[in-house]
């Protein structure tokens, strides 16, 4: 459809007749259904979306009808997709009844689609499409409009309850849950971190399904969103605050604003220098409590299905253990506090993410050593096996290892390479890794052959 045939949203009017309108989904709900009012037996199914046609317009639009009707609407489209509203009814906002929990727009009217009068399709017009593409990219609130992480964190619990907006870079983007209610229901949720230069994590909580797949099309630390309109409470089971998605909220991605390059550049640099790279897991597991046994290709392929840290057991072969490389690729001096790896004679710390900036600097060195171990399913490349993990596998102390003539070097290489191994490992993800995790070993020893025997043949009976 031509865009002369349409109406701006700008120009819209109750007195108008047989409206047509052509935006660009820029936030949408799920479905719902209530009881129909007139006949308790029969119910009827809504949901809502909001369209832009401009830089400064857009409106909330209510879909109403029935089961087969709004589903085949609601699934004709998606945020981000351009469509045309045919015969819509163009009617006043109530502040006081649903309109509060939209999402809010400049506009003084919202549009109607009922099943008997109107029709919603996608927009078949390129030349529009065009037009309307680049709308998606600016936010819906003034771009300097916004707390930084930082200052919700300084605000602290003064916020707990406001709805505010939000500028801030991806961090990692979690599983989706789904549930079922007490009373039957079904549900989702998902939690994406975020960070900014002024705080390195900052979790945001979504439950609709529609935001959800949203989100889960991001790519981490190359992402950065304008939330308009999220709320913010605090979590007292964690002990801090969290910001949540709702039927208010608008999310633009990767906003065409000067506050949202400057992040991105922020982004990248960090994401490339390694700082993010820290564990966004749980604190690790004592040895003793690691109970799971895997394979390497399960471990993979769990890594691969849920992108969450999690610890197993495995009964592999060393097949890469470099002792024999020069001491300082063997052992390497980090920051205490963030563990970013630094050179011996630096007096601060480089990481920009590092909580102790601004205070006296100091490191420590440890092993820092990178091991592939091997079993009849594959090879898992490039843990990391450091510090006391590392000296209580190889018997041998950071202070004792550069001591070591060549020989003695190899010769502890080959007490463990090609071995049979008994490794408690963490699996996390990491965007520098090309799989997209990384292993962390928690402890290794030689492995027991009647132990080795018996899980394998577990495991086997798994398969």
């Amino acid at each position: 459809m031509a865009a002369q045939d349409c109406i701006a949203i700008s120009e819209l009017h109750p007195n108008f007749s047989h409206p047509k309108v052509v935006g660009i989904i820029i936030g949408k709900t799920d479905v719902k259904s209530f009881p129909d009012r007139k006949n308790f037996e029969i119910d009827r199914f809504t949901f809502g979306f909001t369209i832009k046609d401009s830089p400064d317009f857009f409106i909330n639009v209510t879909a109403w009808g029935s089961d087969g009707y709004i589903n085949r609407i609601a699934n004709s489209f998606s945020i981000g997709d351009c469509v045309t509203v045919e015969n819509p009814l163009v009617s006043s906002k109530d502040p006081e009844k649903g309109d509060k929990f939209c999402p809010t727009t400049p506009s003084h009217y919202r549009l109607l689609v009922t099943e008997a009068h109107s029709q919603v399709c996608p927009c078949a017009d390129m030349d529009t499409i065009d037009r309307l593409l680049p709308l998606i990219h600016l936010p819906v609130k003034d771009s300097s409009d916004f707390y930084s992480l930082g200052d919700i964190m300084a605000n602290g619990q003064k916020l707990d309850g406001t709805v505010i907006n939000i500028l801030a870079a991806v961090r990692l983007i979690g599983e989706a849950r789904q549930f079922t209610t007490s009373d039957g229901r079904k549900g989702q949720r998902l939690e994406v971190k975020l960070f900014d230069d002024s705080v390195p994590s900052f979790p945001l909580i979504c439950w609709d399904r529609e935001a959800i797949q949203l989100l889960q099309t991001l790519v981490a630390r190359e992402t950065v969103l304008f939330i308009a309109d999220a709320k913010i409470s605090f979590d007292s089971f964690r002990s801090c605050m969290v910001a949540t998605l709702n039927s208010k909220s608008i999310i633009t991605v990767n906003p065409d604003t000067r506050e949202a390059s400057l992040l991105f550049s922020y982004a990248k640099e960090v994401s490339e220098s390694g700082a993010l790279d820290q564990d966004e897991a749980p604190e690790d597991l004592p040895v003793d409590s690691i109970t799971d046994v895997y394979t390497v290709s399960q471990l993979k392929q769990r890594a691969k299905e849920h992108p969450e840290a999690f610890f197993g057991i495995t009964y592999s072969f060393i097949s890469r253990l470099d002792l024999d490389s020069s001491v300082s690729k063997v052992i390497k001096t980090r920051c205490s506090r963030c563990k970013f790896q630094v050179s011996e004679d630096m007096q601060s710390c480089g990481s920009q993410l590092c909580p102790g900036r601004d205070q006296a600097f100091s490191a420590t060195r440890g092993f820092d050593l990178l091991v592939d171990f091997t079993d009849h399913t594959g090879t898992l490349q490039a843990c990391n096996l450091r510090d006391l993990v590392a000296e209580q596998t190889l018997g041998c102390t950071t202070e004792e290892f550069p001591g070591l003539t060549d020989a003695q070097r190899t010769a502890l290489k080959w007490r463990f390479l090609l071995e049979r191994c008994k490794i408690y490992v963490k699996i996390l993800p990491s965007a520098k890794m090309r799989s997209g995790f990384r292993g962390v070993i928690l402890g290794c020893s030689l492995a027991d052959p009647g132990e080795v025997k018996h899980h394998m043949s577990a495991l086997l009976q798994r398969l």
